[in-house]
């Protein structure tokens, strides 16, 4: 039996929840799986429909940490586990090693959470917490490097990329939402992300006004909401860009996979704001997984995501010039398609089934 303890799980969205999910019931054709997670809106309707054994924890933050790691605590004690795993190093920060030594555990990093000053309260924590799994598990190359340069000395941290949960089919519903949106539009851009400064979404629309003249049937969806909101709405209207972006906020899985089958390149160069960076960027491979070529960001995983050159191109998001250029060469001479073709291939190497070995030789 494995254990899954995690901060952040469906229905709650984002990148971390889908990686705990496809960790989860990839984890389910090698043993049965608990999962302790916490509890959001339309959990309950998500877990009935789910083959995961999972009991949810409520209340205040500060008292469920502690009922939560009470909880995982008393259901390791008292079974014979190959596994446990840790989303995030608060999730392990309570329990005792002595417990924790009775299995096998896994602490994954992705990189925003582990960004704290070096020698600050919270990276002492931090580290304190990663050392009491037998292995840290980071996204990427780059957030390994980074939990070393913040100070973690520990030889197992392994760099174990995350899986992707696609593709899967998109319904006649979905294909028609698409059409909807889309259109007959050339070429259409795509960013799937949360509406945060570090997305560079305000650098995109920039871009975007600097591209019609080449491209006058140009169409930009973005799909996701967040604190960048308002400011974005008020940008595109400055911009004079009604008609060539749309901004949804809300959608349905199916809409959100109609839109990004029928995109042409998904674009999202995101950028370091504060302490927030892009740890690998799982947006890029789930568009690979439909043949779409990506450009990303330099500063951040992405270069385990996107093959420079290959599967699409990474450049510096707070550069219009350089992301101007780059999505001109991703367009010309249909250059996106070849990269299509590339980012396919690419992206079965991400398929959970080989993901989950990884972490099944570890055991």
């Amino acid at each position: 039996m494995f254990l899954i303890s995690t901060r952040n799980f469906p229905p709650d969205v984002g990148g971390i929840q889908n990686l705990m999910e496809g960790l989860s019931n990839a984890l389910l054709n090698h043993g049965p799986v608990k999962v302790f997670a916490d509890n959001f809106e339309n959990s309950e309707s998500y877990d009935q429909t789910s083959k995961l054994n999972i009991q949810r924890i409520s209340g205040f933050k500060i008292f469920k940490k502690y009922r939560k790691a009470n909880l995982v605590k008393e259901f390791i004690k008292n079974n014979d586990l190959r596994a446990a795993f840790f989303d995030h190093w608060k999730s392990i920060e309570n329990l005792d090693s002595v417990v924790l030594k009775k299995t096998k555990t896994f602490c994954l990093i992705h990189s925003k959470e582990i960004n704290h000053p070096l020698g600050s309260s919270l990276n002492k924590r931090m580290l304190s917490s990663l050392n009491k799994a037998n292995f840290v598990i980071a996204n990427s190359n780059f957030t390994k490097q980074l939990v070393i340069k913040l100070g973690f000395e520990n030889k197992n941290i392994k760099v174990i990329n995350p899986g992707c949960n696609y593709p899967i089919k998109v319904s006649k519903e979905g294909k028609k939402f698409a059409e909807t949106i889309y259109g007959n539009t050339f070429p259409k851009l795509i960013t799937i992300s949360r509406l945060d400064a570090r997305k560079s979404h305000q650098n995109i629309l920039m871009t975007i006004k600097n591209l019609l003249p080449k491209f006058p049937n140009l169409k930009y969806v973005s799909v996701g909401t967040g604190d960048e909101r308002d400011n974005l709405e008020k940008l595109k209207k400055e911009l004079g860009l009604n008609d060539e972006v749309t901004f949804i906020y809300k959608s349905s899985e199916q809409e959100k996979i109609g839109l990004l089958e029928k995109s042409d390149i998904l674009v999202m160069p995101s950028v370091i704001y504060k302490k927030s960076v892009e740890g690998f960027g799982i947006t890029f491979i789930e568009a690979a997984s439909y043949g779409k070529p990506s450009i990303g960001g330099i500063f951040g995983g992405e270069a385990d995501a996107i093959l420079e050159g290959e599967t699409g191109y990474l450049c510096d998001g707070n550069d219009l010039n350089a992301l101007y250029e780059t999505l001109l060469k991703t367009l010309n001479n249909d250059q996106y398609k070849k990269l299509g073709v590339n980012a396919l291939e690419f992206s079965k190497n991400f398929n959970w089934d080989k993901i989950v070995k990884k972490y099944i030789e570890l055991i």
